[in-house]
Protein backbone atom coordinates (compact mmCIF):
# COMPACT_ATOMS: atom_id res chain seq x y z
CA UNK A 1 0.00 0.00 0.00
CA UNK A 2 1.29 3.47 -0.70
CA UNK A 3 2.54 5.94 1.72
CA UNK A 4 0.89 8.70 -0.65
CA UNK A 5 -3.45 9.70 -1.06
CA UNK A 6 -4.89 11.28 -2.64
CA UNK A 7 -4.03 15.03 -3.78
CA UNK A 8 -0.28 14.40 -2.17
CA UNK A 9 2.22 17.11 -4.05
CA UNK A 10 3.33 16.11 -7.57
CA UNK A 11 0.85 12.86 -7.97
CA UNK A 12 -2.11 13.62 -10.82
CA UNK A 13 -2.86 17.12 -11.45
CA UNK A 14 -1.98 18.71 -8.26
CA UNK A 15 -0.42 22.49 -8.31
CA UNK A 16 2.91 21.16 -7.50
CA UNK A 17 3.20 19.03 -10.52
CA UNK A 18 2.13 21.85 -12.39
CA UNK A 19 4.92 24.13 -11.57
CA UNK A 20 7.95 21.09 -11.26
CA UNK A 21 6.52 20.39 -15.34
CA UNK A 22 7.41 24.06 -15.74
CA UNK A 23 10.35 24.77 -13.87
CA UNK A 24 11.73 21.39 -15.24
CA UNK A 25 11.70 22.83 -19.19
CA UNK A 26 15.19 23.13 -20.47
CA UNK A 27 14.74 26.93 -20.79
CA UNK A 28 12.66 27.80 -18.45
CA UNK A 29 14.46 28.51 -15.53
CA UNK A 30 17.39 30.64 -18.00
CA UNK A 31 14.61 32.62 -18.95
CA UNK A 32 13.40 34.19 -15.59
CA UNK A 33 16.72 34.27 -14.73
CA UNK A 34 18.08 36.25 -17.79
CA UNK A 35 14.84 38.53 -16.39
CA UNK A 36 15.90 38.87 -13.17
CA UNK A 37 17.59 42.02 -13.37
CA UNK A 38 14.36 43.91 -15.18
CA UNK A 39 12.67 44.70 -18.42
CA UNK A 40 14.42 42.93 -21.56
CA UNK A 41 14.19 42.77 -25.14
CA UNK A 42 13.31 39.21 -26.89
CA UNK A 43 17.06 40.25 -29.24
CA UNK A 44 18.82 40.74 -25.89
CA UNK A 45 17.70 37.90 -24.33
CA UNK A 46 18.71 35.94 -27.40
CA UNK A 47 22.17 36.93 -26.90
CA UNK A 48 22.02 37.05 -23.15
CA UNK A 49 20.76 33.21 -22.52
CA UNK A 50 22.54 31.68 -25.81
CA UNK A 51 22.29 28.84 -27.39
CA UNK A 52 18.29 29.20 -27.64
CA UNK A 53 16.21 30.16 -31.36
CA UNK A 54 14.34 32.74 -31.58
CA UNK A 55 11.76 30.37 -32.04
CA UNK A 56 11.61 28.66 -28.38
CA UNK A 57 12.04 31.46 -26.62
CA UNK A 58 9.14 32.47 -28.49
CA UNK A 59 7.57 29.87 -26.89
CA UNK A 60 8.85 29.79 -23.64
CA UNK A 61 8.08 33.31 -23.02
CA UNK A 62 4.20 32.65 -24.20
CA UNK A 63 4.29 29.49 -21.97
CA UNK A 64 5.52 32.02 -18.96
CA UNK A 65 3.10 34.66 -19.68
CA UNK A 66 0.05 32.57 -20.38
CA UNK A 67 1.37 30.76 -16.56
CA UNK A 68 1.16 34.49 -15.23
CA UNK A 69 5.24 34.80 -14.74
CA UNK A 70 6.44 36.64 -17.22
CA UNK A 71 4.92 39.92 -18.69
CA UNK A 72 4.80 41.27 -22.49
CA UNK A 73 5.05 44.85 -23.20
CA UNK A 74 4.26 46.38 -26.18
CA UNK A 75 5.05 49.99 -27.10
CA UNK A 76 3.48 52.03 -29.75
CA UNK A 77 6.12 52.84 -31.13
CA UNK A 78 7.91 53.33 -34.84
CA UNK A 79 9.48 50.68 -34.84
CA UNK A 80 7.45 48.99 -32.77
CA UNK A 81 9.47 47.86 -29.06
CA UNK A 82 8.66 45.26 -27.29
CA UNK A 83 9.96 44.30 -23.34
CA UNK A 84 9.58 40.84 -21.16
CA UNK A 85 9.57 40.84 -17.52
CA UNK A 86 8.52 39.09 -14.58
CA UNK A 87 5.68 39.55 -12.27
CA UNK A 88 5.28 39.54 -8.95
CA UNK A 89 4.42 35.65 -9.35
CA UNK A 90 7.74 35.33 -11.16
CA UNK A 91 9.85 36.75 -9.37
CA UNK A 92 9.37 34.58 -6.29
CA UNK A 93 10.83 32.31 -8.49
CA UNK A 94 14.14 33.83 -8.73
CA UNK A 95 16.01 32.67 -5.29
CA UNK A 96 14.59 29.00 -6.13
CA UNK A 97 16.33 29.00 -9.00
CA UNK A 98 19.66 30.86 -7.63
CA UNK A 99 19.60 27.73 -4.92
CA UNK A 100 19.66 25.88 -7.93
CA UNK A 101 22.57 27.14 -9.27
CA UNK A 102 24.50 27.06 -5.98
CA UNK A 103 24.19 23.74 -5.98
CA UNK A 104 25.09 22.91 -9.08
CA UNK A 105 28.31 24.75 -8.78
CA UNK A 106 28.88 23.09 -5.76
CA UNK A 107 28.06 19.51 -6.98
CA UNK A 108 28.88 19.92 -10.58
CA UNK A 109 31.89 17.75 -10.62
CA UNK A 110 30.22 14.91 -8.32
CA UNK A 111 27.27 14.94 -11.09
CA UNK A 112 29.84 14.90 -14.02
CA UNK A 113 32.18 12.54 -12.03
CA UNK A 114 29.29 9.99 -11.73
CA UNK A 115 28.10 10.30 -15.63
CA UNK A 116 31.74 8.86 -16.46
CA UNK A 117 31.68 6.48 -13.97
CA UNK A 118 28.19 5.73 -15.19
CA UNK A 119 29.67 5.14 -19.06
CA UNK A 120 33.14 3.60 -18.22
CA UNK A 121 32.65 -0.60 -20.04
CA UNK A 122 31.97 -2.45 -16.89
CA UNK A 123 34.58 -5.13 -15.89
CA UNK A 124 34.56 -8.73 -17.23
CA UNK A 125 33.72 -10.71 -14.06
CA UNK A 126 34.11 -13.67 -15.48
Amino acid sequence: MSAFGPGHPFLADCPARLAVELIADKWTAVVLFGLSRGPVRHGELIELIGGISRKVLTQTLRRLEAHGLVRRRAYAEVPPRVEYELTALGETLIDPIHTLTEWARANGDAVLDALDAASEPLADSG
